[in-house]
């Protein structure tokens, strides 16, 4: 007679993480070789101390995401077994991350498989693996006890590749046998922040004089690693000018982990001493086809610094299912775009007229959020957490991440009010010196910060009412950017019917039309509408995202159809569209006379051009 299983009870609370050493050791073993079904097969093994209930976690919470986007439905195959027997595990009814397990008498280590089905479609997550390359997240395939501070709990990581490709990550590697990578212990934190770049073509370059900063670099096909010293030049360059704007490096060793693909998704994900960027495929090959894209490694280095080093305190927490809160990431991504942006005029990733062409987008699509009228920016960091970072129907009206751009323009208006209130002898790169650049070299701790200390630096640096100037800026409700930056800086915001080159190359990369600041959409070339200004004339007609455009004035679209008749309608002419909204289609006729508006900065006619010196080169 069979006998039935028993119910299993349901897991008691996850206990608290507490700052005490986790009495043994994770030997975590990935196989990644089936590249052909996106596969990580994963062996772990558990050191255990005593019989009893055991809570195992999946890392939810991470610092680079600013949210819950640990991937669980992408977890199968879970076995838990100890010497040989196999034992019953159950989730956590609440805590889906969280799965309890009573290990028996005498049982020293318990073992585990499972895989980590890496989506094969961007539909169900982030493509991280191809046919030729692939990118690691530890996160992504690896349990851990409750109860500890994830620094506290050492792992032992190996991984075993495709025959013959290469691979590179922050961990430090004890020995290589054939395709199989062994690395040395390394606390739970350190590798969660460690990816591994992996592939068939690839490419190391080192980035300084000390040895300390490399690029490898992994693409789908051998000639797009068409990196030549020409190329490579302005990446040293902006290695130089971060150690002078920062003056100590927060890390002993760097890697760039820099995909080029477009079998793998887009993505920039910041750690201490590594950072995870996929870019476009041609992004050497097509170096003058692709600049705007350039400013990817910038922004992930930076935070190095401003991000990692030093953290906001309620974006820091002691394992990963503690919920992180990001209040202070208008400094944390704010302000690092802000860097990124000076970082690539001054290391020549982007000329001088480039840089003002990103500035001036930046200035423009912010200008245009009618969401500021309703709500302040400060809301807008809880983004993460709402949105999952998941497309809007309309992100002017929601507003999406804004302490992203409007937060980098109000480091630009605190840069450049500094310079003023100081008589020039003083400027936003003493901040970052002394707030981000702190410490010995080579120390990758973590430091957090609160909103007063950052009052407290700027207030040594330049006497102000810097609380109440931030609380303006983060709590209030306002029509249009902060645009006060640019005008001390000697710039202002115009609008002319050509576009800059910057513009016209991140339409040419993101492969689009972008129309906001006319008619009020962006449509792809593929005549789909990608975003529809709030209150704009596309919207006043009755357009909407996700809505296609099949003809304009009688002719079948594209991109360049439209773009004449845009121009057009300053000369006179109507707007007449003919699109698909679902399985419906419809006319409609935009109501816009007044042709092409690009945004530009050019020089005011008075007062210091600070913005000039801002982005010049230091070194």
């Amino acid at each position: 007679m069979c006998q039935l299983p028993q119910p299993v009870a349901e897991p008691g609370p996850v206990p608290q993480p507490e700052d005490v050493p986790y009495p043994g050791l994770i030997q975590l073993h990935v196989d990644a070789r089936d590249t052909e079904r996106g596969i990580f097969r994963v062996q772990e093994t558990i050191a255990v101390q005593q019989a009893g209930p055991l809570t195992l976690l999946f890392p939810e919470w991470l610092p680079g995401y600013h949210a819950p986007q640990a991937p669980i439905e992408l977890l199968a195959g879970l076995k838990i077994e100890a010497d040989g027997q196999d034992l019953r595990w159950k989730r956590h009814p609440v805590k889906v991350h969280a799965f309890a397990v009573d290990v028996p008498e005498g049982v020293e280590a318990i073992d585990l498989s499972f895989q980590f089905l890496s989506p094969t479609d961007n539909a169900q997550g982030r493509v991280v693996m191809g046919a030729g390359l692939l990118m690691l997240q530890w996160n992504t395939v690896v349990l851990y006890p409750a109860g500890y501070f994830s620094r506290r709990i050492e792992v032992e990581a190996s991984l075993t590749l495709p025959t013959d490709w290469q691979c590179a990550c922050a961990l430090q590697t004890s020995e290589r046998q054939g395709d199989r990578i062994s690395f040395h212990p390394a606390p739970l934190d350190v590798l969660v922040d460690s990816p591994v770049l992996a592939g068939r073509h690839f490419q190391r370059v080192t980035l300084d004089d000390r040895g300390q900063v490399h690029l490898n670099m992994a693409a789908d096909r051998a000639e797009l690693l068409a990196a030549t010293p020409e190329k490579i030049a302005p990446h040293r360059a902006l290695i130089e000018e971060a150690d002078l704007l920062f003056g100590s490096r927060p890390f002993d060793s760097y890697e760039v982990l820099f995909a080029l693909s477009d079998e793998i998704d887009s993505i920039g994900v910041e750690h201490h001493r590594s950072c995870e960027a996929v870019t476009i495929p041609g992004y050497f090959a097509e170096w003058e086809e692709s600049f705007s894209r350039r400013d990817t490694i910038a922004h992930e280095y930076i935070h190095s610094w401003n991000g990692k080093h030093r953290r906001g305190a309620d974006s820091w927490t002691p394992s990963f299912d503690r919920p992180i809160r990001n209040s202070l990431m208008w400094v944390y991504e704010g302000q690092t775009q802000y860097w990124d942006r000076v970082l690539c005029a001054r290391s020549g990733l982007w000329t001088h007229d480039q840089a003002l062409g990103a500035l001036a987008l930046t200035a423009a699509t912010q200008e245009v959020r009618s969401g500021s009228r309703w709500r302040p920016m400060s809301d807008t960091t809880r983004d993460p957490i709402i949105a999952a970072r998941g497309a809007l129907p309309w992100p002017s009206w929601q507003r999406s991440e804004d302490y992203y751009g409007e937060g980098s323009l109000v480091w630009l208006d605190v840069d450049t009010r500094v310079r003023e209130l100081s008589g020039e002898r003083h400027s936003l790169d003493e901040f970052a010196r002394a707030f981000f650049g702190r410490g010995d070299e080579g120390d990758w701790t973590t430091s957090t910060y609160t909103f007063e200390d950052v009052v407290a630096q700027l207030q040594a640096l330049a006497p102000f009412d810097w609380r109440q100037f931030f609380l303006d800026k983060l709590e209030g409700k306002q029509e249009g950017a902060p645009l006060a930056g640019f005008e001390r800086g000697g710039y202002r915001l115009v609008y002319r019917s050509k576009p800059s080159d910057y513009w016209a190359n991140s339409e040419k990369v993101a492969g689009n039309l972008n129309l906001t600041f006319s008619v009020g959409l962006t449509v792809g070339n593929d005549g789909k509408l990608q975003d529809v200004l709030w209150e704009g004339p596309a919207f006043q007609a009755g357009l909407t995202n996700g809505a296609t455009v099949l003809s304009v004035n009688g002719r079948d679209y594209s991109p360049e159809v439209l773009r004449d008749a845009v121009a057009e309608t300053g000369k006179g002419s109507s707007l007449h569209l003919r699109v698909r909204i679902g399985k419906r289609e419809r006319d409609v006729t935009i109501d816009y006379v007044d042709g092409h508006r690009y945004p530009h900065l050019e020089p005011a006619t008075d007062g210091p051009r600070r913005l000039d010196d801002i982005l010049r080169a230091k070194r």
